[in-house]
């Protein structure tokens, strides 16, 4: 993969790489000199090296400090610049990285829960690929979304060396399948949920701990899940390889067993106990390594979440017992040990220990302990003659031994495999699938054998594949860009699979032609193998070595050792084992060994892994052909396991075992260097200025600028320039000299400028001093004539002080004088006034008792004449008034009649409830006595039946005891006839209870019926005295209204009265009096008139009138009738509505009902926002209403006298108000719109039912507006091409100039605020819509930066900031009464952005960061910023390193709590207000001038409405 650079052009660089093969493989460092192949580089660990040119590759100096996400983006495509983004990207937490369509995953070694909780999965659910960060999930997305649009099946390949993490990824693969095509279960667990669950299962039986891993994956894996139409999981498959067998009976230092091995010694005692294990130390299998236990790792509680497990995938306890008795026999298997026997080279158990494991292996896989035996230490050869048992020494005990439990683990793990598989279902009717594979990456370590060699196999095979399948994509991405290219070699390794697998000749095929015949070793085979391939390339012989071989592989030389390879590739069950476990008690162990036929059974016929294992490899590339690939490569940073450490050789030894270099190389062998148009244009236009003056062309702007650099073998895509390696170098090195040169004037230029600026701030500074000298002596000067000044007034001062004091003196003496005289003259004058005074009054006085007497005289005389006349008028009022108390004597009458039969009827219907509860009383003591009388009498036959019983064991045993006779006493016949005749009693006795039994229950069914016949009476009973009572409540209205009225009356006629004794008097047979009455006509009582109208609305049936006026409303409220007043008109007409009929007292009613469903039926377009907003502010000041007029049932409020409803009732209220009080009537009736009612339960479900609309409806407003708003905001969060062009070099390249989406989503705003406030919704809901509007926008906008790296940058932070400052416009505008604290939300973005415009955020201190710019934002919040930020403008860096580190100490104490490890928002869909708020934000007082409905004032049944 070399890139070829021009020496000439070194000098220019500034920094490059360089190998060194004893430190980091790659160091970066600064040309110093080019001496023609030499190189001299000063590194940037202080040292000076001489590199070869052919070992040195250009750096990128612009390249992101934190790494790109996509690996094809590097300017440099090389080994060197790789690995050093890899790195990058690692030390920030970036595990993640793409290179085109492969991921690569690096193991952190540590949780970072925050990457894979269900906010992540739901942010990569439809997102494009490379949209969002790198992660495992996009490829799951990728491959699913294709899966359905294409209609292709699916595969992801998941490689890498043990402890690389593939077993985690596979997880999170499943999981997110899982959540996309997941779908609820119909009968128990669903289908994804039990392939999830498979996972523990195969991991505790197929995964242990290695010198790499402590959870290594000792199997290959490829999980099939299989989708219907639809996309929804509807079967799966998981098909295993190559499980290492040989780990259940050798094991090396420090690497465990199977886990399976130790949870059972773990479990709990009385399982133990079963079993008859104990501590894992004392057995063979276990105890060959030092490590029994891992570390964070609770055996105990690893086994019950298996068992967990189990349940799930549908394993059965009994099956669960029967799993883990094989696994507790092959540990007691383990420890069987073997001496010589009696016979020659014979064998049996050692001592009595091993005959007690023996003895417990076989009991648990319930066979012969002989036969087990004889299994270990016999073999039987059968002949054409004869049949010949042959003894095993010790050693082939031991050997035959270790078989039998490598054989039964092997079967047990393929059952479990298959019974997964059964439990899962597969579904034959599926039409897609997506396979997930879990494969072991390449390996080589120092002994190297059977099972290397195999998966050494797998990965060649799978990295041809690969090279395939990166070899058509960049074929397709050229034939994309419509460039012209020749066909690109790559390296095939074809002929090392022929080597391994060819068919006859391949190694193979010569080891199992090695293992068929008997005398065959692994020197044989060895020899058979130099002979053969002594000439091929890729195989060779290491030197001092008899047996061992060596394969060129495409990552690197292995070499094998043969030593074990005929045993291992031999799977062959021994006849006597076989025989032995087929013939089982246990039908589980019996399963695993199915009986075969009788020729087969006689001896062990032998079957090739090897072969076997390569038609599996085929049948899985067949499988993978026939789907799309996806690739996932996982990397293992470090062989010590710990986190934060990168060992840079290790890492690329696993990029290309992993094929990843190779894929590079690929890349390299045609395009490697692929950049866009305007990024091209924007780097590289300084090297020929003069092609972007006037031109706005980006494709003809590149050509010109290739050409003036002299370039050839490029091309020019559609949308890419496409270099040749090396190209890049050479144009980033004419780009250094030229920013060179222009450095030089620059600098010149600034010298200059800080010259002339030094020299005019000295100017400025000598005139500033003289300037100050000057000023000095003109201050003395004017110090001295002040103090001139000030002498002078002084001395004026005292002069005029001396004179005032004199002429004071001389005032007062005169003033003195004249005050004396002033004083005597006023004394005379005040005594001469007091005398006239006196007089005066004493002449009053007498003037005053001469008239009154005149005046008391002629007051008698008219008063005598007044009483005289009012006598006269108060006789003739008071013979009207008797005509009225008739006939309310009338009226009371009958109300006393009706009160008598409401008396009668509660005494009959208390009567009828007493006899009922009687009744029943007497029925349930009758029940209790049968019931006890029966319970003796079952007592005393269960205890005679008993009694017979031991009577016949007596008469058993005695039988048994005494010989046989003839002659049988007479006590026995006559015990045995006694006891008949006892029974016989019990059964008449029986049976007679039953039939008492029947009788009662007869009896109970007859009072049953009684009582519901007398409950329906009482029913019948409390609804006549409902009805009685309302009837008597309504005509004690009208008697109090009479007798309010006679008492206005009376004080009427004695008010008038004073009033007529000053008018002339009028005849009895005058038409018309003063009072308004007529008077030779009949008198019309109020009284009279009421009770005829009462009769004749008796006389209709009330509920069809009321059914007709619900009918008329809801007619009415269905149609837009307007607002008045601000109000909505259909909320305030059905309160008035529900208040006169009185709907929430009533116990029940439909009214209710038909309400709730016309709102529902009437919001059942929810996409239009106008008419929810309309419905919305009905039914939430309905609400309103309801909430201030439902009063608590316990509420102990003093009620106030029903008020009048009556004409003449109002009236007498206004004769009782004085004129002073009838304003403050008017006010307290305005102020009574809304009525205290006790509401009953009909009404408290309403109000209930009706709370849920207004949430419902708030709910669809508000989700209208995010639909709106959410393809605005994927558009917002980043920067338009051409703004970003227009900000970088002045210059627009693009076509036509984006639109603005920030106006799109102000005028969403807008549309929606003006829909609301033409509704008159009330503000408070206004404000909680948009509060969580700008909630959603911040969650969407601050995710959205955290995901995508090209969002974080300082040109996107300027253009979101300008969006932000219209929101904020948009919030001043609309006012805090609808936009409350919407502003507020968006705190998260605010801050983010603010950030990011920031200038020099390497000064910023980590203590500044959090208390000053971005105290709301998490550490992971910022720390995630922090990493993916890059200026396009400016190139400034990041924060500091030091930041950075203290932000990754803080992330890591805190990296076990998985909610604050979440760096993502949340967005809130609750409904962020009660009933109780919207009741605080309205007034009664707004309801005062609301006009109910216009439709509804022509009916008569709602003449109410205007009262």
């Amino acid at each position: 993969m070399p890139v070829f650079i021009n020496l000439r052009l070194c000098v220019h660089m500034a920094i490059l790489w360089y190998k060194n093969d004893l430190e980091e493989a790659w160091i970066d460092g600064e040309v110093i000199e080019v001496n023609g192949e030499d190189i001299r580089v000063a590194s940037t660990s202080g040292k000076t090296v001489v590199a070869k040119s052919s070992n040195v590759y250009p750096k990128d100096a612009e390249a992101p400090p934190c790494g790109v996400d996509d690996m094809t983006k590097l300017a440099y495509l090389h080994e060197p610049g790789v690995l050093n983004n890899l790195r990058s990207r690692y030390d920030i937490n970036e595990i993640y990285t793409y290179t085109g369509s492969i991921l690569i995953a690096v193991n952190p070694f540590t949780r970072l829960p925050h990457l894979y909780d269900s906010h992540m999965m739901a942010q990569y659910k439809g997102a494009a690929f490379g949209e969002l960060s790198p992660h495992p999930f996009a490829v799951a997305d990728a491959a699913y979304r294709v899966m359905i649009n294409e209609g292709i099946s699916q595969s992801i390949l998941v490689s890498g060396e043990s402890g690389a993490g593939k077993t985690e990824s596979t997880k999170q693969l499943m999981r997110y399948l899982a959540y996309m095509g997941g779908r609820a279960s119909t009968d128990g667990r669903s289908v994804e949920q039990k392939v999830l669950e498979s996972n523990p299962v195969l991991e505790a039986f197929g995964n242990a701990k290695t010198v790499r891993n402590n959870n290594s994956s000792r199997f290959g894996k490829f999980v099939e899940i299989q989708f219907d139409q639809k996309g929804r999981i509807s079967g799966a498959a998981i098909r295993t390889y190559l499980l290492e067998r040989s780990r259940v009976c050798q094991l090396s230092d420090p690497e465990r067993n199977y886990h399976c091995f130790y949870m059972l010694c773990a479990a709990p005692p009385e399982e133990l106990k079963r079993y008859k294990l104990g501590d894992p130390k004392t057995y063979h299998y276990l105890n060959q390594s030092n490590c029994y236990q891992i570390d964070g790792l609770d055996e105990s509680k690893e086994y019950i979440a298996t068992r967990k497990a189990m349940d799930v995938v549908g394993i059965s306890s009994e099956e669960q017992d029967a799993i883990f008795r094989v696994v507790a026999a092959i540990l007691h298997l383990g420890n069987i040990e073997f001496a010589k026997g009696k016979e020659i080279d014979s064998s049996t158990p050692k001592d009595e220990k091993s005959w007690f494991h023996l003895k417990t292996a076989a009991e648990l896989f319930m066979c012969d302990v002989k036969a087990l035996e004889d299994s270990l230490c016999k073999r039987v050869i059968v002949t054409r003659d004869e049949t010949i048992t042959k003894w095993l020494d010790p050693e082939s005990a031991a050997v035959s031994r270790d078989a039998l439990a490598k054989v039964v683990y092997s079967r047990l793990f393929d059952w479990l495999v298959d019974r997964i598989n059964s439990s899962i279902g597969q579904d034959s009717d599926s039409k897609y699938i997506i396979g997930v594979l879990d494969i072991y990456g390449f390996e080589s370590f120092k002994t190297n054998s059977f099972e290397q060699f195999c998966i050494n196999l797998t990965n060649e095979k799978l990295q041809q594949h690969f090279n395939q399948h990166v070899f058509k994509m960049e074929q397709e991405e050229y034939t994309k860009e419509e460039i012209n290219w020749s066909y690109i070699e790559f390296i095939d390794n074809q002929d090392i699979l022929d080597l391994i697998e060819k068919k006859p000749g391949g190694i193979i095929a010569l080891l199992d032609e090695a293992c068929m015949f008997p005398r065959s070793t692994h020197e044989t085979f060895a020899q058979k193998l130099y002979q053969t391939f002594k000439n091929h390339k890729c195989f060779a012989k290491p030197k001092l070595a008899r047996s061992d071989f060596t394969i060129c592989h495409y990552a690197g030389d292995v070499t094998y050792q043969t030593e074990l390879f005929l045993d291992k590739n031999k799977d062959y069950v021994i006849a006597e084992h076989q025989a032995l476990l087929s013939a089982s008690k246990s039908s589980f162990v019996a399963s695993l060994f199915p009986t075969t036929s009788d020729e087969s059974s006689k001896s062990s016929k032998f079957s090739s892994i090897g072969t076997r294992f390569k038609q599996q490899l085929q049948q899985l590339l067949v499988t993978l052909s026939s789907t799309e690939p996806h690739y996932i490569r996982c990397v293992k940073p470090n062989n010590l396991l710990k986190p934060a450490v990168f060992e840079n050789h290790n890492v690329l030894q696993q990029l290309r075992c992993g094929g990843v270099l190779e894929a590079i190389r690929i890349s390299c062998a045609g395009y490697p260097t692929r950049k866009p148009f305007d990024e091209f244009v924007d780097r590289f236009g300084i090297l020929a200025p003069e092609v972007l003056d006037g031109n706005s062309d980006e494709i003809y702007a590149c050509k010109r600028l290739l050409e003036k650099a002299g370039l050839e073998g490029y091309q020019i895509g559609k949308t890419k320039v496409f270099l040749r390696a090396g190209q890049m170098a050479e144009l980033d090195a004419r780009r250094t000299e030229i920013l060179g040169r222009s450095a030089g004037i620059i600098q010149r230029k600034v010298r200059s400028f800080i010259a002339q600026k030094s020299y005019i701030l000295l100017k400025r500074s000598a005139l500033q001093i003289q300037s100050v000298c000057r000023g000095q002596l003109t201050r003395w000067i004017y110090e001295n004539m002040r103090r001139e000044a000030s002498s002078i007034r002084i001395q004026r001062n005292l002069r005029m002080h001396l004179a005032r004091n004199s002429y004071k003196e001389l005032q007062f003496s005169a003033v003195s004088i004249q005050t004396g005289l002033r004083g005597m003259a006023a004394r005379k004058e005040l005594r001469f006034r007091r005398q006239t005074k006196a007089a005066i009054i004493i002449q009053s006085h007498c003037r005053k008792f001469l008239a009154r007497l005149h005046f008391i005289k002629a007051k008698k005389s008219a008063v005598s004449i007044q009483c005289a006349w009012r006598g006269k008028v108060a006789r003739k009022e008071l013979r009207k008034l008797k005509m009225a108390a008739r006939e309310t004597g009338a009226l009371q009458a009958a109300k006393n009649k009706l009160e008598k039969q409401v008396e009668e009827l509660t005494w009959r219907l208390q009567l009828e409830k007493r006899m009922r509860s009687d009744l029943e009383e007497a029925k349930t003591q009758e029940n209790a006595k049968l019931q006890s009388a029966l319970q003796d009498m079952q007592l005393q036959f269960k205890e005679t039946k008993e009694l017979l019983m031991k009577e016949r064991e007596i008469t058993k045993k005695a039988v048994e005891t005494v010989p046989v006779i003839q002659e049988v006493p007479v006590l026995d016949h006559e015990l045995t006839d006694k006891l008949a005749s006892e029974n016989e009693k019990l059964k008449a006795l029986v049976n007679s209870l039953e039939k008492k039994i029947d009788d009662a229950e007869k009896k109970y069914e007859e009072s049953n019926k009684l009582s519901e016949e007398r409950l329906k009476q009482a029913l019948d009973a409390e609804t006549k005295i409902i009805q009685l009572k309302t009837a008597m409540q309504s005509l004690q209205e009208m008697v109090s209204d009479m007798a309010s009225e006679n008492q206005n009356l009376r004080q009427k006629a004695l008010s008038t009265t004073a009033s007529r004794v000053a008018e002339y008097p009028q005849t009895p047979d005058a038409k018309s009096m003063a009072n308004g009455h007529f008077g030779n006509e009949e008198p019309q009582t109020p009284a009279r008139n009421l009770t005829t109208e009462f009769d004749s609305k008796v006389k209709r049936p009330p509920i069809d009138r009321q059914h007709e006026n619900v009918d008329a409303l809801i007619e009415c409220v269905m149609k837009d009738i307007g607002f008045s007043q601000g109000k909505p008109v259909a909320a305030f007409t059905i309160y008035k509505c529900l208040i006169h009929w009185k709907s929430f007292e009533a116990e029940r009613t439909s009214v209710f009902d038909r309400l709730i469903q016309m709102i529902g039926s009437a919001i059942e377009d929810q996409d239009n926002n106008e008419h929810m907003s309309y419905w919305l502010s009905n039914a939430s000041t309905l609400l309103f209403l309801l909430q201030r007029s439902i009063k608590s049932d316990g509420a102990n409020s003093v009620r106030k006298p029903p008020a009048p409803t009556s004409l003449f009732g109002r009236m007498a209220m206004g004769f009782r108000s004085s004129p002073s009080t009838v304003n403050l009537a008017a006010a307290s009736a305005a102020l009574e719109v809304v009525r205290q009612v006790e509401a009953k339960y009909p009404a408290l479900l309403f109000k209930q039912q009706l709370t849920a609309y207004v949430e419902k409806m708030y709910g669809i407003i508000r989700d209208n507006l995010k639909k709106e708003l959410g393809s605005f905001l994927t558009l917002c969060i980043q920067a338009p091409r051409a703004s970003k062009g227009v900000l970088r070099s002045g210059r627009s390249f693009g076509k036509d100039s984006q639109s603005n989406h920030w106006q799109g989503i102000i005028d969403c705003l807008n549309t929606l605020l003006n829909t609301l406030k033409e509704n008159f919704v009330p503000p408070i809901i206004v404000q909680k819509i948009f509060t969580q509007i700008f909630s959603y926008i911040n969650v969407q906008l601050f995710n959205s930066l955290l995901l995508r790296r090209e969002c974080c940058t300082f040109s996107n932070g300027e253009y979101v900031k300008a969006g932000l400052a219209e929101l904020e416009l948009w919030c001043c505008q609309a006012k805090e009464e609808y936009a409350g604290s919407a502003w507020d939300e968006l705190k998260h973005i605010r801050q983010a952005v603010g950030f990011l415009v920031i200038h020099q955020k390497y000064r910023i201190s980590y203590d500044e960061i959090i208390h000053d710019l971005c105290p709301i934002l998490s550490v992971q919040q910022l720390y995630r910023i922090c990493t993916l930020y890059w200026d396009d403008n400016y190139n400034t860096r990041s924060v500091s390193p030091d930041v950075i580190s203290s932000m990754r100490i803080l992330m890591t104490e805190d990296s076990n709590n998985a909610s604050s490890s979440s760096f993502l928002l949340d967005d809130n869909s609750s409904i962020p207000f009660s009933v109780d708020d919207l009741s605080s934000s309205l007034q009664v007082k707004e309801f005062t001038d609301v006009k109910p409905a216009v439709e509804l004032a022509e009916n008569p049944a709602f003449l109410f409405l205007h009262e």
